[in-house]
């Protein structure tokens, strides 16, 4: 089946998360004048990154909201077990205000969204949630060119489980073999699409190679030749 449609990761596949959430939290650090309870900004910075991964699994695990990982987060890093919901939240909404500041799209995003515009349709399915990540597609300009947005914390279901995936597929109305997944985990995201009957493609844009039973894509100025020649989909060494 020919490929119809695109449906696409968000945080550090098209949008730099990475970079934007250590610019935030290094100015926050600074701004809360928290640099002195660890002895080092880069260790700080490490930690935050840890605590980041462990909640966050346990959010994709389901039995906790996303904004109750976002808490736990909080106060595992500030070491302060008591800390109150609202105090919690003021604390990392100061942090987004940081972290806003410093987003930004990838270089290669906006000129591949242009390239692939005419000849597929395209969607979003992340493990964030509907308000977040909808907010930040309008503020880096690009909401527009994605016909449906579908997140986890709406769905009660995260990647890689095959019902998250078919979820994005029946908002597009189109039967999973007719869409490509493209996001930067390989297991979360590429086999977690090919898995639900999708084709997945891992966009390892940190060049870390190995996974040769995944189609894999070092920069997205790669996809739209990867698509046009959709029999390549049956040889992802082509692409290792």
């Amino acid at each position: 089946m020919p490929i119809r449609a695109v449906l696409w990761d968000i945080d550090d596949t098209l949008f730099d998360y990475a970079n934007a959430d250590q610019v935030g939290m290094q100015a926050h650090l600074l701004a809360e004048g928290l640099t002195d309870g660890y002895p080092s900004v880069e260790q700080a910075l490490a930690r935050w990154k840890e605590l980041t991964a462990l909640h966050w699994r346990r959010f994709e695990a389901g039995g906790m909201t996303f904004e109750a990982q976002r808490r736990d987060r909080v106060r595992d890093f500030l070491g302060t077990s008591s800390m109150s919901d609202e105090d919690a939240d003021g604390w990392f909404e100061r942090y987004l205000a940081h972290y806003e500041a410093a987003w930004a799209l990838f270089p290669d995003t906006l000129p591949v969204l242009e390239l692939l515009a005419a000849e597929y349709r395209h969607a979003v399915l992340s493990n964030s949630s509907l308000h977040n990540q909808d907010r930040k597609l309008r503020v880096l300009g690009v909401r527009d060119r994605f016909e449906a947005l579908v997140c986890a914390a709406e769905l009660g279901i995260a990647k890689p489980a095959a019902g998250a995936f078919h979820a994005a597929c029946e908002a597009l109305g189109l039967p999973p073999a007719e869409v490509a997944y493209v996001g930067d985990q390989p297991d979360i995201d590429a086999g977690g699409a090919v898995a639900a009957g999708l084709r997945g493609i891992w966009l390892d844009r940190r060049g870390l190679g190995g996974r040769p039973e995944l189609i894999r894509i070092t920069g997205l100025n790669q996809l739209p030749g990867l698509l046009r020649g959709d029999t390549r989909f049956g040889a992802p060494d082509t692409f290792g």
